[in-house]
């Protein structure tokens, strides 16, 4: 290419190609009919590149990895660590170690998902391609497509480049991985004009990674690689950062409150030991670490991944599939779930509901391809005896080509081959109990009229005893014009003006409910008439009726969405379909509940500011008819006024809004390899109910978080309360525990009751409160208050009077200061200390399975984890307490059974203190007019 045509051809990308007459296209593109020469092909080629979906760089994995190990409060352990084997303590360097490995690993595993989003793209676009070069027809590789190439489009074809329809022959495109709509849309070449259609519903252009569903036809490719719809698609799903979590952000919060916290009671106490103790810099400074390590809760963020993977398997039990941990605690704080229309609220099966003939109207059990059902007239159960009815669903199944498939080893359900509409009218026939299978033998198909999208209309020709007869289907009022007589009782009448309105009437109130409307009638071919000739058969019909079908909402979808409302869950249904369709489904199961909601279809929301765009979403809002970027930019408005985002999708359009949103749902029916990489939860059922008890689980998990967070909180008072007096004595209190027992605590006995209370199921009424704040901390004033300040001093008081009764019962009766800091007295006095606040946490971990309520009103073997955990901590105590190499490791030695007595009589104790503390709220609820 040179010259003018070169210029032409560069910017191809950017002219509206629907706009150009076919001439035109090939004049603009620099090409003809017969194809591009091979030496245009290869300038094409290195001017615009290949034909491929391209990678966008990512930061590698080994940095994000790496960076799990740098925060603050990894940064703090590494140099403790460093510091412990500078003082010739290495069991602890590695200890400390170890806990910054364990952490690292896990807040990795919680953050990673695998990126496999593009590899799924390229398996949607086919590896050949078939064109014209040089008016000869050649298979090519797709990623060789160039503009201007000439494409050739055969049924079962997978397009490989957006290209302008120049030629075809009833050609229809499947586009739902763009659109997300299964139905084939029809294609022309002519030119259109109307600047306000959105472009993938433009009909006289096709888009890389759609598929021919029937027809031929010839397109120009003007565009290619990631240039191309798909490519867009493409390069938004790889360009998103993915948000972080709620819980991800406010664990990063903890952390920070935390380490700073730590560490300013460890310099704190630092100075205090240097300075009152008279202890030397290198050991204050082991001082201060093990203060450090007594107020940072090691175990957090491991029991909190932990307690998020069973989440996940919880949430797999209600046919919800994690792929992201975060994603669990993420669905409990969530304010609005965006959500498709189609599969996910309704069944995504076409099913026939109501049938009108001979000025009668019937309706149909039943929903979906199953063809168990019945037929109701004026509510009373009735069948297909009478004529005019068995004609009309006669005439209407064997006037279609779709197939019926039962139930077998692959699938449970019916399925269909086909067109859902043709499939729907076969159903309705077998629930009247005609066996079309028979009739069809009976009555021989001789021909079939195609479906024109210029006529409308459809027709078989069949013969039977009495001679050839046609059936035909249609649009409602195309079909009429074409019909002098009406099936009326058991016979033919004349089709007078006053029927006619009877029957568009009819029609007019099943449109009105969001139905689709096929009518059917029937002729009797005379001898010597053209069977070929559509404008003959198709004249001079005898009116049959009207069925009436719709894709039926889900059971139990009304329920689900029910209790949405009910826990202040916004829905806003973003669909490709049709407004009046989209409004008619969300009216019927509760979403819209206005008189007049808003509907904006991708048009009017391309001219929407940002501003009208949220005033839009106050309202009651239906965005239909949309495109990606649309979806996409809703998202995008909500989370800008700090709402929770679920997005629902199936298709690859649905992709970049999976990724931004902060939880993406994609269907494991119905949904392609894309949207299901791209998601972080896949529905294993595609069913909108999955997601409101997935929502009531995440809520159950982050408030079980907060449970055990109090729970580890707690021991961390009986853990600093022994360096505290070590420090104010002058180090004439020996340490009670060391740091090497408040990491046997942390990550040792605490870990089992931690996760057992992370399993606790959803308490009643959780459904019956609106979302948490994203300003609601775990951490909070009221559970620092009730761990440090009312359950910790008590366990702390136990400990060290653990800690004095050893001493006291052998040989140091009365005894405070100056008692033995080695040998085995003080380490069997130490593993006294220890074991008190494994006993005492047995009674807490009781304590934390309720907040406000006496824990006494509910079961207490309802949650069989918890006495997993007991049992654990026992085991592991009586390890550290009596085998050799734990005490080498823990520092301990061993103490006499007889003791385990006076450790058993402090279980109950903290138990029973806050027993006492929630009674104090109740009753000031009560006071205050809240609820006990």
């Amino acid at each position: 290419m040179r010259g003018p045509a070169a210029s032409k051809a560069d910017e191809a990308r950017d002219v509206p190609a629907q706009a150009l007459s076919v001439p035109d296209v090939y004049v603009y593109l620099s090409t003809r009919a017969q194809g591009l020469a091979p030496d245009e092909t290869a300038d094409r080629l290195a001017r615009f590149g290949h034909n491929t979906i391209r990678e966008v760089r990512r930061r590698p994995l080994l940095i994000t990895f790496l960076t799990n190990f740098t925060h603050l409060m990894a940064i703090l352990l590494w140099i403790a660590g460093s510091a412990a084997f500078v003082a010739r303590m290495p069991q602890l360097g590695l200890a400390i170690w170890m806990v910054n490995v364990i952490n690292g690993v896990f807040s990795f595993w919680q953050e990673y998902k695998a990126e496999k989003a593009v590899e799924a793209l390229r398996r949607l676009l086919p590896p050949h391609a078939s064109v014209l070069r040089a008016n000869t027809e050649r298979q090519i590789l797709a990623a060789d497509l160039v503009p201007g190439d000439v494409v050739v489009l055969r049924e079962g074809d997978r397009i490989s480049a957006d290209a302008r329809v120049v030629w075809e022959s009833e050609l229809r495109v499947d586009q739902s991985t763009l659109t997300g709509e299964s139905h084939p849309v029809r294609k022309t070449s002519d030119a259109v004009l109307n600047s306000r259609v959105a472009r993938v519903e433009l009909p006289n252009l096709v888009f890389a990674g759609t598929m021919v569903a029937a027809g031929t036809g010839r397109a120009v490719v003007y565009t290619t690689g990631m240039n191309t719809e798909f490519g867009k698609i493409a390069g938004l799903t790889q360009t998103l950062r993915e948000e972080q979590s709620p819980l991800q952000v406010e664990l990063r919060r903890v952390t920070r409150v935390v380490t700073v916290i730590a560490v300013a009671i460890g310099l704190i106490f630092f100075a205090l030991a240097v300075a009152l103790a008279g202890i030397d810099l290198a050991e204050g400074f082991i001082f201060a670490i093990g203060m450090i390590v007594a107020f940072v809760p090691e175990g957090l963020l491991p029991t909190v991944s932990l307690a998020l993977a069973m989440g996940v398997q919880r949430m797999a039990r209600r046919n919800a599939l994690i792929k992201r941990l975060s994603a669990v605690e993420t669905l409990g704080c969530t304010t609005v779930i965006c959500t498709d229309k189609t599969g996910t609220l309704t069944q995504n099966e076409m099913t026939v509901r109501d049938l009108w003939c001979a000025g009668q109207q019937y309706r149909l059990s039943g929903a979906g391809y199953d063809p168990e059902g019945h037929i109701q007239h004026n509510g009373a159960r009735t069948g297909a005896e009478g004529d005019d009815l068995r004609l009309l669903l006669l005439a209407a199944g064997l006037c279609t080509n779709a197939r019926l498939l039962p139930p077998n080893s692959e699938s449970s359900r019916w399925n269909v081959l086909g067109d859902p509409t043709e499939a729907a009218l076969r159903v309705a026939a077998a629930k009247a109990g005609i066996d079309l299978d028979a009739e069809a033998r009976a009555a021989p198909r001789v021909r079939e009229l195609a479906f024109e999208s210029r006529r409308k209309r459809m027709a078989t020709i069949h013969r039977t005893g009495n001679g050839r007869v046609a059936y035909v289907k249609g649009a409602p009022r195309e079909l009429l014009a074409r019909c002098t007589r009406i099936w009326w009782k058991n016979q033919e009448r004349v089709l007078d003006d006053s029927t006619r309105a009877q029957v568009i009437a009819a029609n007019d109130d099943y449109a009105r409910a969001a139905m689709r409307v096929l009518a059917v009638a029937m002729r009797a071919i005379p001898d010597g008439l053209r069977i070929d000739s559509p404008d003959a058969v198709e004249d001079d019909l005898t009116f049959l009726g009207l069925a009436a079908m719709m894709d039926p909402p889900r059971p139990e979808v009304l329920d689900a969405v029910t209790r949405c409302h009910r826990a202040g869950i916004r829905i806003v249904m973003i669909t490709g379909d049709y407004g009046l369709t989209a409004e008619s489904i969300a009216r019927r199961i509760g979403i819209i509940r206005g008189e007049r909601p808003r509907i904006i279809g991708g048009g009017d929301l391309d001219a929407l500011s940002e501003e009208a765009l949220q005033d839009a979403l106050r309202e009651e809002v239906i965005f239909a008819r949309v495109a990606p970027e649309h979806k996409l930019r809703v998202v995008s408005a909500l989370q800008a006024a700090n709402h929770v985002v679920a997005v629902t999708g199936d298709g690859v359009n649905d992709a970049p809004a999976l990724k931004k949103a902060h939880i993406g749902i994609a269907m494991g029916v119905s949904g392609t390899d894309v949207a299901r990489e791209a998601a972080d939860i896949v529905l294993t059922d595609d069913n909108f109910a999955s997601i409101v008890n997935a929502i009531e689980e995440g809520r159950a998990v982050y408030a079980n978080i907060k449970k055990f967070t109090t729970y580890i909180f707690t021991s961390n008072t009986p853990e600093a309360v022994p360096f505290i007096l070590f420090a104010l004595s002058r180090a004439r209190i020996p340490l009670a525990l060391n740091v090497m027992h408040v990491l046997a605590i942390d990550l040792g006995t605490d870990i089992m009751p931690a996760l057992a209370l992370g399993v606790e199921p959803p308490e009643p009424g959780i459904m019956d409160r609106p979302p948490r704040s994203l300003k609601e901390h775990v951490i909070t004033r009221s559970l620092l208050l009730r761990a440090y300040l009312w359950l910790g001093p008590l366990q702390a008081a136990i400990a060290m009077a653990a800690f004095y009764a050893y001493f006291w019962t052998n040989g140091h009766a009365g005894q405070w200061l100056d008692l033995p800091s080695s040998g085995p007295l003080y380490g069997a006095a130490t593993a006294m200390a220890l074991a008190s606040v494994v006993a005492t946490q047995i009674g807490n971990v009781f304590a934390q399975r309720t907040e406000r309520t006496s824990v006494f009103r509910a079961n207490i073997f309802s949650n069989r984890m918890i006495w997993v955990g007991i049992a654990t901590e026992l085991i592991l105590i009586l390890l550290v307490v009596y085998v050799p190499l734990f005490q080498r490791v823990i520092g301990t030695a061993a103490f006499p059974p007889r003791y385990w007595l006076f450790l058993a009589a402090w279980i109950p104790s903290l138990l029973i203190v806050d027993e006492i503390r929630k009674a104090l709220v109740r009753r000031h609820e009560g006071r205050a007019g809240g609820t006990p």
